[in-house]
């Protein structure tokens, strides 16, 4: 069956930098939007970043200048960069993705920790 598998999470000094990635597999015979989101302690979940098939991305307001985005349709990867940690970055990242193939159309993967402290 289609599924999103998250790494790249974990513990890092502010200053630092994450790369997060998401996988996805299964019966997938189109792979569409893919989109990062997080859910920080006591927050909603957010829109982190999303972006197409063809590269075109957008971002929640304040994270382009230290989040990039990207990814490899042949390996059906989303990457996320992200420099310049800082403590209010600190939450459990989700990615999900438009799927044509599976019993859904949209899916999402278990999440990754990433908490950001000195």
């Amino acid at each position: 069956q289609v599924q999103l598998v998250e790494s790249g999470g974990g513990l890092v000094q502010p200053g630092g930098s994450l790369r997060l990635s998401c996988v996805a597999s299964g019966g997938i015979v189109t792979l569409g939007w893919m989109g990062w989101y997080r859910q920080g302690p006591g927050k909603e979940r957010e829109l982190v970043a999303g972006i197409t098939t063809g590269g075109n991305a957008n971002y929640a307001d304040g994270l382009k200048d230290r989040f990039t985005i990207s990814r490899d349709n042949a390996k059906k990867t989303m990457y996320l960069q992200m420099n310049s940690l800082k403590p209010e970055d600190t939450a459990v990242y989700y990615c999900s993705a438009l799927i044509i193939g599976g019993a859904s159309l949209e899916y999402w993967g278990q999440g990754t920790q990433v908490t950001v402290s000195s």
